[in-house]
C-alpha cells in the first residue's frame, strides 16, 4: 500500500493505520494534513496531467508561485464546463494515457450528454475504509453480516462502489460479510430479507433514502420483523431530515441512530467524498433541536444540511462564498473542482467551540450516546444543489425533460412552458415529485389534458434520464410525478416580471 507522512515521518497507508488515525488524530493534525495534501496534489497534477497544465496556462497561473495554502486560494476553479468538457479524456488522466485498467461509471445525462468517469482499485479501497468503520461501529453480536445493496447497479457509481467497498472491507477480517446486489428491485430486497437475513447476525441495507424508507414500510406490510434481523441502514445521494431518520430508525427497529445509520456524500467524479460519522450525526441531532446552536453552526439557512466528515489523506474541501470545491485524487485528479453544491466547511477545532459556547460538551454528549470516541476529522456540510435540479429517490431531476414535454404539439397550445418542480414528502413520509404547471390565458385543466400532460412528461423523463427510466420500471406509480395546474400568472409560482424559479427546495428541519 502507498506511503504517506504523519508529522514528517513516513507511514504506511494501510486500512489499519488510517482507521487508527481517524479514531485518535487531533483536529490540528487533520487541518495541517488537509492543507499539505491539497498543495501536493496541485503540484503533482501540474507535472503529470496535460489538460491541467494547459488549463493553468490559459488562465495565466504560474504554478511555481503557489507555495502555501493561502496561494492555493488563487488557483482557478474547475468544473465540467470549463475543464472536463474542454479536453480529450486521456489528457485529463495521469500522464495523459488511458493505458491502465479502469472501471467507468456515468452521470445520468440529465443535463445533456453523459460524462464518463473512471476509477481504479485505489478509490474502491478508500471507500472501503468508511464502510469498514461502519462495520466496526456495530459488532454488538459476533457472527456473519449480510449486506443488501439497493443502489442502482447499472452504469452509475453508487451500487458498484458500495459492493466493492464492503467486499474489500471484509477481506481477512474477523467479521465475514456476504453481499447481495438486487439494486432498486424492491421485490428481490424483500425476498432477501425473508429468506437470507434470518441466517445472519446482522443485515445492512444500503440505498437511496426514500427507497430505503419504502423498503422499511413494505417490510412491515409483509410482516418482516426487521428488529429481529438487527438491521442497519446506509444511505447516499441526497439529504434528509432528522425526522426522516427517526422515522426509519423506529420502523426498522434500529438500535442506535448514531452508530447504525450513515449517509454518504459522494459523486461519480470521485466516489465517496465524505460521510456521516457517529460524531457528525450526534452533532447534527443536537443542532436541529436547538435553534441558536443550529444558527451558529449553519447560519440562517432554512434547510437541514447533511453534516459529514472527510479524510484529508484523500480529499479536501473548501467553500468560498458557500460554493463547495473539491480537491481529490482519482484517475482524473480534480483541483478546486466545483461539485455543484452549496454549503460550508469546518475544522474540528473550529466546530467544537461553537458547541461549547452553546452549552454542549462533546465528550459528555458522546458518552450519553454510547460513542466510544470522537472523530476529529474536518467537516463539510451540504444543503442544496447549485444547479437547477431536484432529487427523486436519489437521482437528479432537471427541468430540461419537462420543458421538452411541454413543447409537444398536443401540449404547447395549453401551457406557457413555465413550471416549478418541488420534491415533497406526504404524511406517510413517502417522497414524490410535484410539478406545478402554468396554463395559458383562459385555458382550463380538463381531465383529458391532465392525462396527456402526465403521459408526455413521463415519456420524456424516461427518454432523457436513464436513472428515472430504471426507477420507473421498478417502482411504477411511486415514481410518477404529481401535476398541479395553475391559472395564467398565478402569483404563487408565476408572478409577472419575476425570473422563473424552475426548482424549489422543500427540505425542512
Amino acid at each position: 500500500m502507498k506511503k504517506g507522512t504523519v508529522g514528517g515521518a513516513p507511514v504506511k497507508l494501510s486500512s489499519k493505520n488510517i482507521i487508527r488515525l481517524i479514531k485518535t488524530g487531533s483536529g490540528r493534525f487533520w487541518s495541517g494534513l488537509r492543507e499539505k495534501k491539497a498543495l501536493d496534489l496541485f503540484h503533482k497534477a501540474v507535472r503529470r496531467v496535460p489538460a491541467y497544465k494547459d488549463f493553468l496556462r490559459k488562465n495565466r497561473i504560474s504554478p511555481e508561485k503557489i507555495k502555501n495554502f493561502s496561494d492555493f486560494q488563487f488557483v482557478p476553479v474547475t468544473d465540467k464546463k470549463n475543464y472536463l468538457r474542454q479536453y480529450p479524456l486521456k489528457d485529463l488522466c495521469w500522464d495523459g494515457t488511458l493505458e491502465r485498467p479502469y472501471v467507468f461509471t456515468s452521470t445520468s445525462g440529465s443535463t445533456g450528454e453523459p460524462f464518463y468517469f473512471m476509477r481504479g482499485e485505489r478509490l474502491d479501497w478508500e471507500s472501503s475504509l468508511i464502510h469498514e468503520l461502519f462495520l466496526l461501529n456495530s459488532r454488538r453480536k459476533k457472527g456473519p453480516v449480510l449486506v443488501i445493496v439497493g443502489f442502482g447497479m447499472g452504469v452509475w457509481i453508487g451500487g458498484l462502489i458500495t459492493y466493492k467497498a464492503f467486499e474489500i472491507a471484509s477481506r481477512g477480517k474477523d467479521y465475514p460479510v456476504s453481499i447481495i446486489t438486487p439494486g432498486i428491485n424492491k421485490i428481490e430486497i424483500l425476498n432477501a430479507l425473508k429468506k437470507l437475513s434470518p441466517q445472519f447476525a446482522e443485515t445492512i441495507i444500503a440505498g437511496y433514502p426514500p427507497f430505503l424508507k419504502d423498503i422499511v414500510d413494505s417490510a412491515a406490510e409483509e410482516r418482516i420483523n426487521l428488529k429481529k434481523l438487527n438491521v442497519r441502514l446506509l444511505f447516499a445521494a441526497e439529504p434528509f431530515t432528522e425526522n426522516f431518520r427517526d422515522y426509519v430508525v423506529k420502523k426498522a427497529g434500529v438500535k442506535n441512530p448514531n452508530l447504525d445509520t450513515l449517509n454518504v456524500y459522494g459523486t461519480a467524479e470521485i466516489g465517496t467524498m465524505a460521510y456521516e460519522t457517529p460524531t457528525s450525526i450526534m452533532m447534527r441531532r443536537l443542532a436541529v433541536k436547538d435553534k441558536e446552536l443550529f444558527r451558529d453552526v449553519f447560519s440562517n439557512i432554512e434547510k437541514t444540511p447533511t453534516l459529514a466528515q472527510y479524510n484529508p489523506f484523500f480529499v479536501n474541501f473548501e467553500a468560498p462564498e458557500g460554493e463547495i470545491l473539491l480537491t481529490g485524487d482519482n484517475s482524473i485528479p480534480l483541483v478546486r473542482y466545483a461539485v455543484g453544491d452549496r454549503g460550508g466547511v469546518y475544522g474540528f477545532d473550529e466546530a467544537s467551540p461553537i458547541f461549547k459556547a452553546n452549552g454542549y460538551d462533546l465528550e459528555k454528549e458522546s458518552r450519553k450516546n454510547s460513542l466510544k470516541e470522537i472523530y476529529k476529522l474536518p467537516f463539510v456540510y451540504v444543503y442544496e444543489r447549485i444547479d437547477y435540479s431536484t432529487t427523486l429517490y436519489g437521482l437528479q431531476i432537471y427541468p430540461e425533460a419537462i420543458r421538452e414535454a411541454l413543447l409537444k404539439k398536443n401540449l404547447n397550445g395549453f401551457f406557457t412552458g413555465k413550471f416549478t418542480m418541488i420534491t415533497k414528502f406526504d404524511k406517510h413520509q413517502d417522497q414524490f415529485l410535484e410539478i406545478n404547471l402554468e396554463l395559458k390565458k383562459s385555458k382550463k385543466a380538463e381531465e383529458s389534458l391532465k392525462k396527456k400532460a402526465l403521459k408526455e412528461i413521463i415519456i420524456m423523463l424516461r427518454n432523457k434520464n436513464s436513472e428515472f427510466r430504471e426507477l420507473h420500471s421498478y417502482l411504477g406509480k411511486r415514481a410518477i410525478p404529481k401535476l398541479v395546474f395553475w391559472e395564467y400568472e398565478h402569483p404563487l409560482f408565476f408572478k409577472q416580471g419575476v425570473k422563473q424559479k424552475w426548482v424549489r427546495k422543500n427540505y425542512k428541519k
